[in-house]
């Protein structure tokens, strides 16, 4: 096990796992009020799991080598960025493993040790041993930590992760979450797909309180087959992994209360390149808004796909997304506003789900049914508390102009 560095530098403990987070508020009060009908509501770590797992938007990893660690994070958060993995597995090489854990403690610190802002934190660990050895290097500053991500997330390894997650919330007096990535290939194969899955939930059932999401590993998820996708499909259009999704969603995705919030899997093209088909979006939108220099923008920084697979995300059931590079955020979470049409209609279906019956929407072009569109109004209204709801006729290109331009 490698020497930790030391507790932080004597400074005053962090506090930040008392802060209270809130989508765009990087806008000033003269964008909030033109954008947003109803406007996103701050939370905090110890908010219910649900709202938490909605509000965790574009989660932005990070490899845990990066030598300014710290001043990207605070730079990233006054940009919007709610959710900063700090990954420890996959982007860091075996050899620099030691000084990844070194690292990660090291700059936490001197985070916490600053006034800057800061997201949710989570660190995405490789074995269960780190959980313990990060906890106790961050001393005081343990509570720059919102939790953790668990990879590979099975039966066999689950319990032990969740016995380290346990003990360490009871040994700084708070709640450490957790969230589970299920991209092991045993839960890609047919043969034992079902089976994983309804093991894997078993066992998350048992700690509900501590998972606010549960996260989908696309990329190791298509290597079981040899497979990568380019920036010209969606996840979607990979046949065999899209089965795998629609198994989690079919499995941890429920609308009964049985189910937990299941979060979309990453996007991992950022730089403009030649592109083989005609780019995606359509140009009516950006047209209607006067955007068109905001159109080339996205399409050159291969945002067109991005913006695709997120809205086939939501869908299919997923809400929130992975992401590697900073430019995706400001899309994801624009994707993730409310529209006014959503909003008036999830209105209507709560305001009359006690009676039944169904009802032409007040915008004249679909009906509501109170019963069977319940779940989705409830929904809708999470996503709204943490995302806001946009005025009529503020659309998507709107938001993300905001966000582009931060």
């Amino acid at each position: 096990m490698p020497e930790l560095p030391p507790e932080g530098t004597g400074k005053k403990p962090s506090t930040w796992h008392h802060a209270r987070m809130r989508h765009f508020a990087f806008l000033g009060r003269e964008d909030r009020e033109r954008l947003f009908f109803r406007a996103p509501r701050p939370f905090t770590v110890d908010d219910r799991p649900d709202r938490l797992g909605v509000g965790l938007g574009a989660a932005l990893y990070c490899p845990a080598t990066r030598p300014h660690l710290a001043v990207d994070i605070a730079r990233r958060a006054a940009q919007g960025v709610v959710t900063v993995v700090v990954c420890l597995e996959d982007s860091v090489p075996d050899v620099e493993l030691a000084a990844a854990e070194r690292n990660t403690v090291r700059q936490l610190c001197e985070l916490g040790e600053s006034d800057g802002a800061a997201p949710m934190i989570f660190v995405r660990v490789r074995r269960a041993a780190q959980i313990s050895m990060l906890v106790d290097g961050l001393g005081a500053n343990a509570g720059m930590l919102t939790g953790f991500v668990l990879p590979k997330f099975g039966e066999e390894n689950g319990a032990g992760y969740f016995d380290e997650v346990v003990a360490v919330s009871e040994r700084i007096g708070r709640r450490l979450l957790v969230m589970p990535v299920l991209e092991a290939a045993e839960i890609g194969y047919v043969e034992s797909r079902v089976s994983s899955l309804l093991a894997a939930r078993a066992l998350l059932d048992k700690y509900r309180e501590y998972v606010p999401a549960v996260r989908i590993g696309a990329t190791d998820l298509c290597g079981a087959y040899g497979l990568r996708r380019g920036r010209d499909f969606t996840v979607w259009d990979v046949r065999v992994v899209a089965d795998v999704i629609s198994a989690v969603v079919n499995v941890f995705g429920r609308a009964d209360g049985s189910g937990y919030v299941v979060a979309g899997p990453v996007w991992e093209y950022y730089s403009a390149q030649e592109r083989m088909f005609k780019p995606q979006l359509r140009e009516s939108p950006f047209v209607a808004h006067e955007e068109r220099a905001l159109r080339t923008q996205l399409i050159a920084a291969d945002l067109d796909g991005l913006i695709r697979e997120v809205v086939l995300d939501r869908a299919n059931g997923l809400i929130g997304k992975t992401v590697i590079h900073p430019s995706h955020v400001a899309a994801v979470h624009a994707l993730s506003v409310v529209a006014h049409e959503e909003y008036a209609d999830a209105c209507d279906v709560l305001a009359t789900k006690s009676s039944g019956g169904a009802a032409a929407s007040c915008f004249g072009n679909k009906m509501n049914e109170s019963k069977p569109h319940t779940a989705w109004a409830r929904r809708t209204m999470l996503r709204a508390e943490a995302f806001g709801v946009a005025h009529d006729g503020i659309s998507f290109v709107d938001l993300l102009g905001a966000g582009l331009h931060q």
